[in-house]
C-alpha cells in the first residue's frame, strides 16, 4: 500500500466514529442474522487475474453500503471451516462418562458446538425476521434448525429426534420470547462482520484491499487490522457483495501466520424469495419429540435460537469480580474466582492420565503474580494463576503474563 493510501486508511478508521456502531447494527436485517450456524469456510477467492474491475470505493463508503443494505431474503450453500488449534474431541473420550447417547435430544446446544472445529457444509435460507432455516449436511444424515413464526424446530435425521420451542402469547405481546438453545454461536459472514465492525476504534486500521469473486458474485474486500502489537488476530477480511452490500465471506487470520482461524462464506447464494414450503416442518412418523419446558429463564426472541454473533461470551465489564485491562484488540478480562487456582482432575479411575492431559494443554508460567498456567488456542488465550485470578483475551501468552504482573 502506498504511503498516501496508508494515511487515507488511518483517517478513515478514525472518521468512522460512533456512526460505525450504527452501521454494524444494521449491517443486514435481523432476518438474515439468524440464517446459519457457526463460522463458515469457503473455497479460496479467484486469483488476482480473475478479480473483477469495480468502481473505486473508500472504507467509509463500503461500510455505509453494508449499513444501507435492505436484503432480508436469500438462500444458498456455505461451508464451515474453523481451526482454533484445539485438541480433537476424541482425545477426551477416555475421561468422558460412559453410556448415554440414546436419550440425547435434537436440542441445538450440543449439535451446533460441533461446528466450532473442522469443516462442515450448510444449506441456508431466510425470508425476513420470522423465517430462517439452516441445515448441516453430513455423510448419511442431516440436521436442520427451522424458525417459522412462533415456532423453532430442530431435527436430527440420523437419530430421528426432534426438538421444539414455542413462543408464548404473553411473550409475543411483550415483543420478546425465551431464548432457546444454540444462541450465541458464530454465524453468517454478516453476523461475524457485525461483531468486528462495531468494535472498530482508533486502534484499528480499516481499508479497501481490492476485489474478488465469491459464489460467482463481484465483491469488494474490506480489510481490518489491529494497529497494536500483542493481539493474536492478524487481520479480518470481509468480502462485500458489490450490488447488495451483503457480506459474502469472512476470514480471520492469526497474527502468528498459517491458515485462517475462521474462514466464512457462501459457495452459492441467491437473493430471491425462498419458497414458503422451505420453512414448514412436521415431525416425521416415529420421531421422538422433546418440547422445551421453558424452566430456564431466557430473555431473547426465539428466532435468536438460530446461532448469531461471534464471541458471545457475555459482558465481561458487568460480570462480578471482573475488570478489563487495556482496550481495543489487546483488551484482557481479569476475573477473580476467589479460588485456589487450577482445579485438579479426578485421577481415581485414570491413574493420573486425566491430570496429565489437563497439564499438557497449558504452559506453566511465573512472575510477580506467582505461578500459573496459560491455556492456548490460535485465537483466545487464558492465564489461570495459582491464587485464583484468570486473565483472558485474544492476546499472546506474553501479553497475559504482562497483564498479570502489572495487575494491582
Amino acid at each position: 500500500m502506498a504511503p498516501n493510501d496508508s494515511a487515507q486508511a488511518t483517517d478513515e478508521a478514525r472518521d468512522l466514529g460512533a456512526g460505525r456502531r450504527k452501521a454494524a447494527r444494521y449491517l443486514v436485517p435481523v432476518g438474515v442474522a439468524g440464517v446459519a450456524a457457526a463460522t463458515i469456510g469457503l473455497v479460496p477467492a479467484l486469483a488476482a487475474s480473475g478479480d473483477p474491475s469495480l468502481p473505486k470505493i473508500s472504507a467509509q463508503q463500503l461500510i455505509e453500503k453494508m449499513a444501507a443494505s435492505d436484503t432480508q431474503q436469500l438462500s444458498g450453500t456455505m461451508k464451515i471451516t474453523t481451526d482454533l488449534g484445539l485438541p480433537g474431541l476424541g482425545s477426551l473420550g477416555s475421561f468422558a462418562p460412559k453410556g448415554g447417547g440414546s436419550d440425547k435430544s435434537a436440542s441445538p446446544d450440543a449439535k451446533l458446538t460441533e461446528l466450532a472445529s473442522g469443516t462442515h457444509t450448510l444449506r441456508v435460507a431466510a425470508d425476513g425476521p420470522d423465517r430462517q432455516k439452516v441445515s448441516i449436511l453430513e455423510d448419511a444424515a442431516e440436521y436442520s434448525l427451522i424458525h417459522n413464526g412462533n415456532d423453532v424446530w430442530a431435527y436430527d435425521s440420523g437419530s430421528n429426534q426432534v426438538f421444539h420451542s414455542k413462543k408464548s402469547s404473553a411473550d409475543a405481546a411483550e415483543g420478546h420470547g425465551r431464548k432457546t438453545p444454540g444462541a450465541g454461536m458464530p454465524t453468517t459472514p454478516k453476523a461475524l462482520a457485525d461483531e468486528f465492525l462495531k468494535n472498530v476504534d482508533p486502534t484499528t486500521a480499516v481499508s479497501v484491499d481490492g476485489t474478488s469473486q465469491v459464489a460467482g458474485r463481484d465483491a469488494y474486500q474490506l480489510l481490518i487490522k489491529p494497529k497494536q502489537s500483542g493481539s493474536t488476530i492478524g487481520s479480518v477480511r470481509i468480502a462485500v457483495d458489490a450490488k447488495t452490500g451483503v457480506p459474502l465471506k469472512f476470514t480471520l487470520s492469526p497474527s502468528a501466520g498459517g491458515k485462517a482461524v475462521v474462514d466464512a462464506g457462501f459457495t452459492k447464494v441467491d437473493f430471491s424469495k425462498p419458497s414458503a414450503d422451505t420453512f414448514k416442518f412436521s415431525p416425521p412418523k416415529g420421531a421422538k419429540v422433546t418440547e422445551d419446558d421453558g424452566k430456564q429463564k431466557r430473555t431473547s426472541r426465539p428466532e435468536q435460537s438460530l446461532p448469531g454473533g461471534l464471541g458471545d461470551f457475555g459482558d465481561a465489564k458487568n460480570a462480578k469480580n471482573t475488570k478489563v485491562i487495556g482496550k481495543g484488540w489487546t483488551a484482557i478480562a481479569e476475573l477473580d474466582t476467589g479460588g485456589k487456582g487450577m482445579p485438579k482432575a479426578d485421577n481415581t479411575k485414570g491413574g493420573g492420565d486425566a491430570q496429565k492431559f489437563l497439564d499438557s494443554l497449558g504452559d506453566k508460567v511465573s512472575g510477580k503474580f506467582g505461578t500459573g498456567t496459560v491455556f492456548k488456542t490460535r485465537l483466545v488465550n487464558a492465564l489461570i494463576t495459582d491464587n485464583g485470578k484468570v486473565y483472558v483475551g485474544a492476546v499472546t501468552k506474553e501479553a497475559l503474563v504482562d497483564a498479570a504482573n502489572s495487575a494491582k
